[in-house]
């Protein structure tokens, strides 16, 4: 049986009492450089979104969830992206919204619950996370989960303070995953 349930944090499917969430999350430019958002998302183009949530990895090559504490409020949202079957590989990213839900160990339990489920359900071989190196935050809860840095890609993101290199991080599918 699919378990997405960890001590403190579950992964759970959108659903449309999100677009609140998701409005505030995406308009929030101090996480454009992470995401790579260049404009505001509308209520409508979000809605239409959810209601295409649904889909199959399989199919849209994504997978989004939200991080839901036991109190069932989203305190973030992890994302497979770039989904590969053929290669058995996919990208991986994690936001946690609020800086007080920060550094408690949600961002782990989640991380390690989305890796378990794709190397076990989805059978991929490996997963990859692309981090901005002035992400301290990320660089070490991937590497606090396993993820080896695998190389950098020079001032590959271009930001309002000028180009930044953003730090590859890469965790293959061992014999106990």
């Amino acid at each position: 049986m699919l378990n997405l349930k960890g001590k403190h944090v579950y992964l759970r499917a959108l659903e449309p009492t999100d677009l609140d969430f998701l409005y505030k999350l995406e308009n929030d430019t101090s996480v454009w450089e992470l995401s790579g958002t260049l404009k505001p998302y509308s209520k409508k183009v979000l809605q239409l979104y959810l209601d295409n949530a649904h889909r199959d990895i399989y199919d849209v090559k994504q997978l989004r969830l939200c991080i839901s504490n036991h109190q069932d409020d989203c305190i973030g949202l992890i994302d497979l992206f770039d989904f590969d079957p053929k290669h058995q590989r996919a990208g991986i990213g994690i936001i946690i919204v609020e800086p007080g839900d920060r550094n408690k160990g949600a961002g782990a339990e989640a991380l390690s619950l989305l890796c378990d489920y794709a190397f076990s359900t989805l059978d991929l071989h490996q997963l990859y996370a692309n981090i901005l190196e002035d992400n301290e935050a990320s660089i070490h809860l991937f590497q606090k989960m396993g993820f080896e840095k695998i190389g950098i890609k020079k001032e590959w993101i271009r930001t309002n303070q000028g180009f930044k290199n953003e730090i590859m991080y890469q965790k293959i599918k061992s014999d106990e995953s």
